[in-house]
């Protein structure tokens, strides 16, 4: 039986379901930092578009400057599908990489520092053996110094700063 002092469960106010309004403030906040974070990274990182440049800092330098360098010891190759060395153009991106290892000594991160003297030993090495393949190239043309058959000589620039180890020519087209 039922207790008559009791209240009848209707009598009863219905169970109320409490809602924190700030919920949905947080959780805005939250999407709004995790956004905020996911750009810092892509930004950092280079990401974004296909037309977007990487972000301005000291590693992008040091590619932009360790790519030219590379693209002139004969990784590129022309619309004609010729290979085209420039070893003057080359050992002037490496002579910059070089300046800028110097002026910023005690300046860089250990990691800005080491990754720096890296590409300028590996360039260094590089240069010296394109150089060591051009000149054997170089030597068996024809008597006289003149070009192998099938290779194109660009002629020198007037002012080098350092002269080209190949003979008479800055620029070596190989088709």
């Amino acid at each position: 039986m039922t207790d008559p002092a009791s209240p009848h469960p209707s009598d009863q106010p219905a169970p109320s379901l409490h809602v924190d309004s700030d919920w949905k403030a947080q959780a805005e906040a939250e999407r709004a930092r995790l956004a905020d974070k996911e750009a810092a990274l892509n930004a950092r990182s280079g990401a974004g578009g296909p037309d977007q440049l990487p972000p301005a800092e000291f590693r992008s330098l040091v590619g932009m400057l360790a790519s030219q360098a590379v693209m002139g010891l004969g990784t590129m190759a022309d619309q004609q599908g010729r290979v085209v060395v420039d070893l003057e153009g080359s050992r002037f991106a490496i002579d910059l990489l070089q300046v800028l290892a110097d002026k910023t000594k005690g300046n860089l991160t250990a990691e800005e520092q080491g990754e720096l003297d890296e590409v300028v030993r590996e360039l260094n090495m590089r240069f010296a053996a394109i150089t060591r393949a051009v000149a054997d190239h170089m030597s068996r043309g024809m008597p006289g110094g003149a070009a192998p058959a099938g290779v194109t000589l660009a002629p020198a620039p007037a002012a080098a700063p350092k002269p080209a180890p190949a003979p008479g020519a800055s620029k070596l087209i190989i088709p």
